[in-house]
C-alpha cells in the first residue's frame, strides 16, 4: 500500500492549514492580550459581538457592551468606553449604557 502524499493532497493541505491559521487573530495566540468588552469601534471587534453577528468585524456600534477586542493584558479598565457603567472597558461583557 504506497502512503505517499501527492502535490496536489500536499498544496490542499497547506491551504487549509494556511486558512484556519488566518482566521484567528494574531493577538489570540499572544498572553500578553486579554479580551476588553466594550472598546472596539464599529466593524472593528476581535470577536463575540452580540446577537445577529457571527464574530470578528461585526460590531454594529461603536464601543458595543458584548463585542471585544484584545488589548495589551493590565489596559483593559483603563481603556475609554462611551457605554460601559464605569467609562472603562470591562472584561465581560455588560449593560451599555448611554454617556
Amino acid at each position: 500500500m504506497n502512503r505517499s502524499v501527492t502535490p496536489l493532497s500536499a498544496a490542499a493541505l497547506a491551504l487549509a492549514l494556511t486558512t484556519a491559521f488566518a482566521t484567528l487573530p494574531a493577538a489570540a495566540q499572544s498572553k500578553d492580550k486579554e479580551k476588553c468588552f466594550g472598546v472596539a469601534l464599529k466593524g472593528k471587534n476581535d470577536c463575540a459581538a452580540g446577537a445577529g453577528t457571527t464574530c470578528a468585524g461585526t460590531s454594529q456600534t461603536d464601543h458595543q457592551a458584548d463585542a471585544w477586542s484584545y488589548v495589551p493584558k493590565g489596559t483593559c479598565e483603563k481603556t475609554v468606553s462611551r457605554t460601559s457603567p464605569t467609562g472603562f472597558g470591562q472584561l465581560m461583557a455588560f449593560k451599555a449604557e448611554k454617556r
